[in-house]
């Protein structure tokens, strides 16, 4: 009977405390690393949240990423706010003075082998908002928000009729592949018409804009590569 006391003590003291969760390094494993992971997961952040909370942690002032991007500091604040947009172009900017890939300032991601995006699932963004996204020319739809860490942007993009001619001037390469309507781009001096069916790929390093050539609006799919970080 003394025997088998001491064996239940020896036993009691080499288990773990009943109802406490034993520590492991392992992200995968750690009981305790899942909840809060699952918490951060759960806060649903908006693009110009990531971008302040990104600049915050750097350490920079609007001033000092106005400097390193060449954006203004009253957009850079209008962007931070949410009340703009920013364009695809300053996206690439704002990832490179960051030091952070552009896709993460529109969806982290996760990783993942592969990830599909139904076509009922993309979800627009206005280059302006709501409000201007008319007189500004294109609202953009990302096709692979889930996939982390990814080197290529694809998107849908709507070009809408629109006057305005803004350059574009950033790090990488783009391709655009036009599914609808027609589309006017310039790259450097050289102009160009593209209707569906027509492709361009071109050094997005040269000066360059595309809109809407035509009375209504057109679509095109187009890929960007950033480079990595």
């Amino acid at each position: 009977m003394k025997k088998e006391k001491a064996k239940r003590k020896t036993s009691a003291r080499v288990s773990p405390a009943k109802g406490r969760v034993p520590r492991h390094d392992d992200l995968l494993t750690d009981v305790a690393h899942l909840a809060r992971v699952k918490e951060v997961g759960e806060k649903k952040e908006s693009l110009s949240d990531r971008i302040r909370r990104v600049r915050e942690m750097r350490g920079l002032t609007i001033k000092d990423l106005s400097s390193r991007t060449g954006i203004d500091t009253d957009t850079l604040e209008r962007i931070e706010s949410g009340e703009i947009i920013p364009a695809l172009g300053q996206l690439v900017k704002l990832g490179r003075a960051l030091d952070m890939k552009m896709g993460y300032f529109i969806s982290p991601g996760i990783d993942k082998l592969m990830t599909v995006v139904r076509k009922h699932e993309r979800r627009p963004v206005s280059r302006y908002g709501e409000t201007k996204s008319i007189e500004c020319g294109y609202f953009y739809e990302s096709l692979a928000p889930e996939k982390a860490d990814r080197l290529m942007e694809p998107f849908i993009v709507t070009l809408v009729p629109t006057d305005v001619e803004e350059f574009s001037t950033h790090a990488g390469q783009e391709f655009i592949y036009v599914l609808e309507g027609e589309m006017k781009v310039q790259v450097g001096d050289r102009v160009d018409f593209l209707k569906p069916g027509d492709a361009v790929y071109y050094d997005s390093s040269q000066r360059h804009f595309v809109r809407c050539a035509g009375t209504t609006a057109a679509k095109i799919l187009a890929v960007l590569y950033t480079e990595s970080r």
